[in-house]
């Protein structure tokens, strides 16, 4: 089974095909997973911002999953697509140990602070548990 953490992001999609080529190829199945942000601090004061949010990243949901369906015609692969709460590393690690992953694809990140603090990435690679392809 191929994992590929997608966010709505241009170089998850990137990741998202190569994922789905792959997984034809090989005749694995396809898991997209994406880890909605959840804001704790924010939920936790109060903040308004909370709601809209969750209504962003409905949205996002709603186009992780049109997008999906287009890959799954243009390559014709067997996929699944799961959703989980929390920051996208434990996330991704979670579903990858959950759903036994073979490979896990990524998007490189596209963040200039990551530079510093390290991407999602570089920290899935330093885990060192899964072959992890980083698309740029």
């Amino acid at each position: 089974m191929i994992l590929a953490g997608v966010d709505g992001s241009d170089t998850s999609w990137r990741a998202a095909a190569y994922a789905a080529g792959l997984a034809r190829r090989q005749g694995s199945l396809l898991a997209l997973v994406y880890v909605q942000p959840t804001l704790a601090a924010a939920a936790a004061l109060g903040a308004p911002v909370a709601g809209t949010t969750e209504e962003v990243a409905e949205e996002l949901v709603a186009e992780i999953r049109r997008t999906a369906e287009q890959l799954r015609g243009m390559f014709d692969v067997r996929w699944e697509f799961h959703t989980l709460h929390g920051d996208a590393y434990s996330g991704l690690v979670q579903a990858a140990q959950e759903l036994t992953a073979d490979a896990v694809i990524v998007g490189a990140s596209e963040q200039a602070g990551h530079r510093f603090v390290g991407s999602v990435a570089v920290r899935l690679v330093k885990a060192g548990r899964w072959p992890v392809t980083v698309v740029p």
